[in-house]
């Protein structure tokens, strides 16, 4: 890798119209992380001196999301082509002299790899002006061609289709409009750029000519797949998943149906991991070794230890932290709560801000009530508890290591280790009673 200096440009200044959305195009999610953070990510790893995003239409929400990142800022008030984007961020490089990244907001999975080999290109011996990234669609369509000279990788032009010859619409290396070059001669040559086309817009492309000296490399074309309309959104999030689901099964993961498992961009999983078919993974989930997922199941936020076992139809919410051989179990849900080594929440219940001792077995339909309508509060079940079935704990409350809460409790004081809770009315039996109601609704029925 090169030791010049890097800087990243991305624009995203476009309205995107084709979404109908109110959310900014480029902030639409990618398993779980909006398409503009997929690539500032992937631009970190380059340690960019400078970052700068060109903002625009709907540029709130878009400096909302990349501020805490620490980008600089940019604005196309007017949207008059790529090339005057660009010039946009040249206040924000000024006193910067190394090499500059061209990127786009809308074109979210382009690889490190590639931003690396770009500016490797870049800083050949023969020292091109501009780098041009290109690949080769399935179907070229009404892409821009390029041209190279002599079957190698020298740039000759960017013909855009409508202007292609048909020699040179038959060639298969499409634009894909990244780029990279100096900073000096980048902003050089922008500043010659003319408008003098259709659109009366500033095309960024029109540099490879003015340079004199360009090149190319290619991509794969799923890696540089744009984003302009929900379809082509869905495309590239079913692009993302099949390349992470093979990096599961490559890791050591078993995928009893991969095409059914969907991943957040930041899922962690331990080898030996068995995710049963129908799985949600949203972001912050982390699953150790030996785990099992069981089917339907939907988890966020959660940290799943060593051979625990969810599901199926489980769901763990955002603070859910299962411990060792943990078990939860059909139909239950657990949010901000610790489940303790080889404790057992089974089936129909919520945990809901509460700590599950080691061992404890959780009875079905047992219901922590944490909320009052203002406040949370919290559960302490103790190792070792036993919570009959179809039990309510209203917090704050805490169960004894060892106890036993009967089945049908309302629990609302604290109960001592090793002790049992009985909170339910006494039982009557009325001999007869249900004989006797059966015969005088009878006779009213037919008195009617």
């Amino acid at each position: 890798m090169s030791s010049r200096k890097i800087a990243v440009v991305v624009l995203a200044a476009g309205k995107g119209t084709r979404m109908k959305s109110d959310l900014h195009k480029v902030l639409h999610p990618i398993a779980g992380r909006p398409m503009l953070l997929h690539l500032l990510a992937a631009a970190d790893t380059l340690s960019p001196e400078r970052t700068v995003v060109v903002t625009g239409a709907g540029r709130e929400q878009v400096e909302a999301a990349v501020a805490p990142l620490g980008a600089r800022l940019a604005v196309q008030a007017e949207q008059l082509g790529t090339g005057h984007a660009v010039m946009q961020a040249e206040d924000a490089l000024t006193g910067f002299d190394g090499d500059v990244l061209i990127l786009y907001g809308d074109v979210p999975l382009v690889r490190a790899e590639t931003m690396r080999a770009m500016i490797e290109r870049l800083n050949a011996d023969d020292a091109p002006s501009v780098v041009v990234l290109g690949f080769r669609p399935a179907d070229p369509g009404a892409y821009g061609r390029l041209i190279v000279a002599g079957g190698g990788d020298r740039l000759e032009k960017i013909v855009e289709f409508k202007d292609a010859s048909a020699e040179e619409r038959a060639v298969t290396l499409c634009n894909t409009g990244l780029m990279a070059a100096r900073s000096a001669d980048l902003f050089a040559l922008l500043k010659n750029l003319g408008n003098d086309n259709a659109a009366g817009e500033y095309y960024l492309t029109d540099i490879v000519e003015l340079s004199g000296s360009a090149a190319v490399i290619e991509a794969d074309a799923g890696e540089v797949a744009g984003v302009n309309s929900r379809g082509e959104l869905a495309a590239v999030e079913a692009a993302w998943q099949q390349v992470r689901r093979a990096q599961a099964m490559a890791d050591g993961v078993t995928l009893i149906a991969p095409e059914t498992v969907w991943f957040a961009h930041d899922t962690v999983l331990g080898r030996d991991v068995v995710i049963e078919p129908n799985v949600v993974f949203g972001p912050g989930v982390t699953v150790a070794d030996g785990a099992t997922i069981r089917a339907f199941s939907h988890i966020e936020g959660a940290v799943i230890g060593a051979t625990a076992d969810v599901g199926p139809y489980a769901r763990l919410r955002p603070g859910a932290v299962l411990a060792e051989k943990a078990k939860v179990g059909n139909f239950v849900e657990i949010k901000k709560s610790s489940v303790g080594v080889g404790a057992k929440v089974n089936h129909l219940t919520y945990i809901g801000d509460a700590e599950v001792g080691a061992g404890a077995n959780i009875g079905a339909g047992t219901i922590t009530c944490n909320y009052d309508g203002f406040f949370k509060y919290r559960t302490v079940i103790g190792a070792g508890a036993f919570i009959g079935s179809n039990s309510a704990l209203v917090a704050p409350v805490t169960v004894g290591d060892g106890a036993i809460v009967a089945a049908g409790s309302v629990v609302v004081r604290d109960v001592t280790a090793d002790s049992l809770a009985l909170a339910r009315g006494r039982q009557e039996e009325r001999g007869g009673w249900a004989k006797r109601f059966r015969a005088a609704m009878t006779a009213k029925k037919k008195g009617q």
